[in-house]
């Protein structure tokens, strides 16, 4: 039977030869991510349920990393900490990266894939949707509830249910002022946010074979926002030379059976994509950027684990090199590795940090979700009053970012930073150089 790449990885995590879609398989779980937000209940259900002197079922498979709810104030985000820190100690885990120390190290997605966790072949788990960024690195990646992430954190297996797939084949190469993000949000118009509920998201063609690993956690990431279970391309050079830098682990190649069956098909000609917008309330509420062009805006956001890498950080550079933003615009870098690139990363001899900061964008060292998700009430960059805002981030529902009367619209890097410049949502193309 043709298998594709989900069905592969299903079948090879559980022992089968090959698996049928809607079979129920109990997989292997190679990785399980906890972070800040749900740590606590996860681990308190399973105390409940293997007993408080239980051992997780392995110490080097549970990878915890606060990223949400840090850097504040707030009291009950700092007890989640300090929850974390006392199982991390009970049970000797290898991989906790504390913040507040040399360890620690951001966005838990970004930080995966910086960490040598994202390995080919394998089946990783967190308690966070984007957790479907990691399929970027050609594995199955899924994002669950706290419940089930106990269960795995004892056993080390998980029931999963095999999912159908959609085939998604990119051709061609973005033209001036698009980005990667552009591209998952017109997959977003096309699919909707229902349109792929519990179907892997397997992209394919000679585009998604050339690009480079950032383009495809940024593509992964939002496959969730279209009801994705899971995202998925087979690994490229740029993967498997990213994954050898970071690990001494094997892993292995999976690659989907030439004829395998897909639910469904779509194509796209990147050479024919065009700079896009989701307007409020939803990321799949997508628009021309020419069509919503003169929006004012109030406030620009770059950051976020769908738009905080470095790669997005040089994007925004590129277009705030020599000019100064007309509104708040705040930028967080994912992870300190993302903090560090933007000090030694430099355009026209100047560092990405310093054109930033020159053009009057907030920046901070202090990599983290910030206000993506909201946050406690000192969160960096936090919506608190009704305002219109453009951001690279990957939700806009309303009280995403803050205040529940908030509009956010969500674009690239380039039409982010492009809008601030402006004062009101332009394309990139429309700003001129100051070099």
């Amino acid at each position: 039977m043709k298998q594709t790449m989900s069905q592969k990885l299903l079948a090879r995590a559980s022992g089968k030869s090959t698996v049928d879609v809607d079979d129920l398989v109990w997989a292997n779980i190679d990785v399980l991510m906890t972070h800040d937000p749900c740590s606590p209940g996860v681990i308190g259900i399973f105390k409940k349920e293997f007993g408080d002197e239980a051992k997780v079922w392995d110490r080097e498979k549970h990878v915890m990393i606060p990223d949400h709810f840090v850097f504040t104030a707030d009291e009950k985000a700092n007890a989640n900490l300090r929850i974390m820190r006392e199982f991390a100690r009970e049970q000797n885990l290898r991989y906790f990266y504390d913040v507040g120390t040399k360890d620690y190290k951001g966005v838990c997605h970004i930080a995966l894939a910086e960490e040598g966790h994202n390995r080919p072949g394998e089946i990783l788990v967190g308690t966070d949707s984007h957790t479907v960024t990691s399929g970027a690195f050609g594995l199955f990646a899924i994002g669950v509830g706290n419940t089930d992430a106990a269960f795995i954190l004892g056993s080390g297996k998980s029931p999963l249910k095999v999912p159908s797939t959609i085939q998604v084949k990119l051709h061609g190469q973005m033209q001036k002022g698009v980005m990667a993000k552009d591209i998952i949000l017109q997959i977003l118009k096309d699919l909707t946010v229902q349109g792929a509920t519990y179907q892997t998201v397997e992209f394919s063609g000679e585009s998604v074979e050339h690009m480079n690993v950032d383009d495809r956690m940024t593509i992964c990431n939002m496959v969730i926002e279209c009801g994705g279970k899971n995202a998925i391309m087979s690994p490229n050079d740029a993967v498997i030379d990213y994954v050898k830098n970071r690990t001494d682990k094997s892993y292995e190649i999976i690659t989907p059976d030439i004829g395998a069956e897909y639910s469904r098909y779509l194509e796209y000609d990147l050479d024919k994509l065009i700079p896009l917008v989701a307007k409020p309330h939803s990321p799949d509420n997508v628009d021309s950027v020419q069509n919503v062009k003169g929006t004012k805006i109030e406030r620009a956001y770059i950051g976020s684990c769908t738009g905080g890498k470095l790669s997005d950080f040089i994007a925004a550079a590129e277009i705030l090199d020599g000019n100064t933003v007309r509104v708040d615009t705040f930028a967080v870098p994912a992870t300190r590795s993302v903090s560090e690139g933007t000090i030694s990363t430099k355009i026209n001899g100047r560092t990405v940090h310093e054109i930033l900061k020159d053009a009057g964008v907030y920046v901070t060292f202090e990599a983290g979700c910030a206000a993506c998700c909201g946050g406690p009430i000192d969160t960096f960059g936090r919506i608190n009053h009704p305002m219109k805002v453009i951001s690279t981030t990957n939700r806009n529902f309303p009280g995403r970012m803050g205040h529940r009367e908030a509009e956010v619209f969500l674009a690239s890097p380039y039409t982010v930073a492009a809008s601030a410049i402006a004062g009101e949502i332009v394309c990139s193309n429309d700003i001129s150089r100051g070099i």
